[in-house]
């Protein structure tokens, strides 16, 4: 019990610690969806060519980052009409180039760690494209269309389906999001995107303060080859992806188990690849099955987990060229106490803000739209198969 007590406790700190930034975090990324519209999304994405994948990313970088909502509306982008790598890419980005991810691996793991995420994650996509491009056959592309279009229910596709941006007509960006209908925008998006990450958060929370306080460091050290550096090198991005499909937890939730595995002495390229892989743990791997087919779930694994160790081993050797990996191992794991500090002053105040978002929320039916989350949406006859001819 005592042991059990200690774990919940680590747990809540942690959570105590990085409430604000959360908040924060998805409140930036809630102003964003309120003027980025996912109508326009599609017609953007018509090739793999450089210039779209980098639409792609900048748009997944300003939706939500929620895994599973973000593999779901990639599904709905294909079956629509996007171009299927250009449909990963935006995915990807999603859940690795999103702001509130940035902010949380700041106050555990450092700016560094910021870094490295934000310089590896456009590189990962890279490498994905340039393995779609010499592997991706066009008859695969066409099955998993198929099997898309049958419209096969996954999780979250309420929520990728809904669009709750306000229109263009409505003058500028900040006429927007000053406007009655932006502050609505805004408090949809914020309750929405939290709804459906809070159990990924709290899943990651528990279990990294299990691990916290529950594993001795020296069976990290001996896990992670910390005593061999140069094989500790290629093992880190090697092995980072197999935790986290072993761990279930993906999308922010990732960041504090992350931080107990760079304290228990995972490389730094271990840490950014397994950062990376909230795309690939078993539920998300068991909703790819659903959605595209057996055989290309089996191939976005395959080449996911490739581009995934393979930007953070790169990203590992160029910041430990440019002496920016970190020499000492203290990511903020903080025990189970809570101060009156800065932090607390923080929270309280964030928490302020989130609840005037959350009484905006229910009080224009946001309960309607919690209900749907999960439903899977109706959509006109014809429109998922529009533009099918497209690779």
């Amino acid at each position: 019990m005592a042991a059990m007590l200690q774990a919940l406790g680590m747990a809540f700190a942690m959570f105590w610690e990085i409430l604000w930034a959360l908040i924060l975090g998805f409140g930036l990324s809630a102003i964003v969806q309120a003027v980025v519209g996912k109508g326009r999304i599609v017609r953007l994405l018509p090739d793999d060519s450089p210039r779209t994948l980098a639409v792609a990313c900048a748009l997944g970088a300003a939706s939500s980052s929620c895994s599973y909502a973000a593999v779901a509306l990639a599904r709905s982008l294909f079956r629509k009409g996007a171009n299927f790598t250009a449909a990963m890419a935006f995915m990807l980005a999603s859940t690795n180039l999103v702001a509130e991810l940035g902010i949380v691996m700041a106050i555990l793991l450092g700016g560094r760690f910021t870094a490295a995420e934000f310089a590896g994650a456009p590189l990962m996509v890279a490498i994905l494209a340039l393995l779609f491009r010499r592997f991706l056959k066009r008859s695969m592309v066409d099955e998993a269309r198929r099997q898309a279009d049958r419209g096969i229910a996954g999780k979250m596709e309420g929520h990728a389906a809904m669009d709750m941006s306000v229109a263009d007509g409505g003058g500028s960006i900040w006429r927007r999001i000053g406007s009655a209908p932006g502050f609505t925008a805004i408090s949809h998006s914020f309750v929405m995107d939290w709804a459906a990450v809070w159990k990924d958060v709290a899943g990651g929370l528990l279990i990294a303060g299990a691990l916290a306080a529950w594993v001795p460091a020296s069976w990290w050290n001996v896990f992670f080859l910390a005593n061999h550096p140069r094989l500790a090198l290629l093992w880190g991005p090697l092995v980072g992806p197999l935790v986290a499909i072993l761990s279930f937890v993906c999308s922010v939730g990732n960041v504090p188990l992350a931080a107990v595995l760079w304290n228990g002495g995972s490389s730094f390229g271990g840490v950014i690849a397994f950062i990376y892989a909230d795309l690939v743990v078993l539920p998300i791997l068991d909703i790819y099955r659903r959605y595209y087919g057996g055989r290309m779930a089996a191939f976005l694994l395959v080449t996911m987990y490739a581009a995934m160790a393979g930007a953070a081993l790169i990203v590992e050797l160029a910041f430990q060229a440019l002496h920016l990996v970190p020499s000492e191992r203290h990511a903020r794991i903080v025990g189970a106490s809570i101060a009156w500090n800065s932090t607390t002053v923080l929270d309280l105040i964030f928490l302020g803000i989130a609840g005037a978002l959350l009484w905006r929320f229910f009080s224009t039916r946001g309960l309607d739209m919690l209900r749907a989350m999960d439903k899977m949406p109706q959509e006109p006859h014809g429109a998922a198969t529009a533009h099918a001819h497209r690779p």
